[in-house]
C-alpha cells in the first residue's frame, strides 16, 4: 500500500482532542493514499461525529473522500452560527429532537440530564456495540469518554465529554447542544427516564418515611418506575445545577417540579 503526506489543519475546538504540539497549526501527515479522508481524520484521534465540515485543496467533501499526496485538508467543528447550507456536511442531518444515550462510565450524568427534563437512555451493563446501534436505531445523540467508541461507523451523532465531574459535565453538554432555553426540570425520573407527575399525598402515605410525611404535602411519583420525589434537603442543590447562565435571564428557566 503507498502512503503520502496530506497537510491537515483542525480548527476551534477541535485542538482539544490533539497532543498540544499540534493545536493551533498544520500538520504534516503520512497516511496511506486512497485511504478515506474519515480513517486519516480519525488517525490523529478524532472522532468523526465532532466534525461537520471537511475541505480538501479548498472543496467541501465527505468522509469518503479518498486522500491523495499532497492533498490540504481543513476540518471544522460543528457551527454555532455560520451558515454552511451550501458545503457538504459530513454528519446526517441534525436530529430534530434532542435524545442521549451516555455510556456505562456516565451513570451520574445520565441522572442529571433526566433531571433536566432530556430523554436519557443509560444502562451500566451496556456493551460498545449495543449502546453504538440503539443511539442509531433510536436516533440518540451518543455521550462518551472514549473516542474509540464515538470512532465506530455506525455513530452517526455522538459528543465526546471533556470533563471529569459529572455537574462540570451536565453545563458542557448544555452548553454544547445549547440546550439551556429547553430546560423541563425535574420532569422525568432520574432513575429509569420514565415521566414524573404531581400525585395525592393520601395516595402514597404509607409508602413514605415517617419523618417525610410529617414535614412534606406536596410529592411527585415517576409514572414508570413508581419512585416518589419531594423537595427534600436536595432540592435546592439541584435548582442551582440547573440554573442557566446570567446572559440567559434565569426567568426562562422554571425550576420547580411539574405540577
Amino acid at each position: 500500500m503507498q502512503t503520502g503526506t496530506i497537510y491537515i489543519r483542525f480548527y476551534a475546538e477541535l485542538g482539544d482532542l490533539l497532543p498540544p504540539e499540534c493545536r493551533g497549526r498544520e500538520i504534516t501527515h503520512e497516511c496511506p493514499t486512497g485511504n478515506s479522508i474519515k480513517d486519516a481524520i480519525e488517525g490523529l484521534g478524532v472522532p468523526h461525529t465532532e466534525i461537520d465540515l471537511v475541505l480538501v485543496n479548498g472543496r467541501s467533501v465527505d468522509f469518503g473522500y479518498r486522500v491523495a499526496a499532497g492533498d490540504r485538508v481543513s476540518v471544522y467543528p460543528v457551527f454555532e452560527a455560520l451558515d454552511i447550507s451550501s458545503a457538504t456536511c459530513v454528519r446526517p442531518t441534525p436530529l430534530r429532537e434532542t435524545r442521549f444515550a451516555a455510556d456505562v462510565h456516565l451513570g451520574r450524568l445520565a441522572g442529571y440530564l433526566r433531571l433536566a427534563g432530556f430523554d436519557t437512555m443509560y444502562r451500566d451493563d451496556w456493551r460498545d456495540a449495543e449502546l453504538a446501534a440503539v443511539a442509531r436505531q433510536e436516533r440518540r445523540i451518543l455521550l462518551t469518554r472514549d473516542r474509540g467508541l464515538l470512532m465506530r461507523a455506525v455513530v452517526t451523532h455522538g459528543y465526546l465529554v471533556r470533563e471529569a465531574g459529572p455537574r462540570a459535565q451536565l453545563r458542557e453538554v448544555l452548553e454544547r447542544f445549547d440546550l439551556w432555553r429547553s430546560l423541563l426540570p425535574f420532569s422525568r425520573c432520574s432513575v429509569c427516564n420514565g415521566g414524573v407527575e404531581a400525585v395525592a399525598k393520601t395516595e402514597i402515605l404509607g409508602t413514605l418515611p415517617p419523618r417525610t410525611a410529617e414535614h412534606y404535602d406536596d410529592f411527585w411519583r415517576c409514572g414508570v418506575c413508581g419512585r416518589v420525589y419531594w423537595k427534600g434537603a436536595h432540592f435546592r442543590s439541584l435548582c442551582d445545577l440547573l440554573m442557566p447562565p446570567r446572559d440567559l435571564g434565569s426567568d426562562r428557566v422554571g425550576l420547580g417540579l411539574p405540577g
